[in-house]
């Protein structure tokens, strides 16, 4: 049995009066995570934020290899329009913009990463975050470039 839903639809999005509802995610060193969450509570709207301490990122290069480096992910909802709100948080306190990454809700609750691909040129096609160590172990490898919604960057 999976606590993730399943949703008919990839086209299925949640809306409201402030926009597209999204899954936020920001990576952090556990050192770093205090001065983050306090970051993220001066914010000027309420976030309920699920921490995991076993989360990762695999960076995978152009040539396909991979390499996994352990982190602390903080993931919230939020509405898109928030997403300016929530960088300039962040970078008030010298966070690099590539820790944060977000998905529509509804694939967010389904999918156990986040993928940013990157641009060409790049040494690396794409970043993958995970939610622990085990989503890592039991997820199929990531489809070529283009076959997944890329997740960085502007909405």
């Amino acid at each position: 049995m999976s606590t993730r839903p399943d949703v008919p639809s990839p086209a299925a999005r949640l809306a409201g009066p402030e926009g597209e509802l999204i899954t936020v995610a920001i990576t952090t060193h556990p050192r770093g995570l205090e001065s983050l969450l306090d970051a993220l509570a001066r914010l000027d709207f309420p976030i309920n934020p699920q921490l995991y301490h076993d989360a990762c990122l695999v960076f995978v290069r152009t040539d396909g290899a991979e390499i996994e480096q352990p982190v602390t992910m903080v993931e919230f909802p939020a509405y898109a329009n928030r997403l300016p709100e929530i960088r300039q948080a962040l970078q008030a306190i010298g966070w690099p913009q590539d820790a944060l990454a977000y998905l529509p809700m509804l694939e967010g609750l389904r999918q156990s990463y986040f993928r940013t691909d990157l641009p060409p040129g790049s040494p690396w096609r794409c970043i993958l975050r995970y939610r622990s160590l085990q989503d890592r172990r039991r997820t199929a490898p990531p489809q070529p470039e283009g076959s997944r919604p890329t997740v960085a960057g502007t909405p």
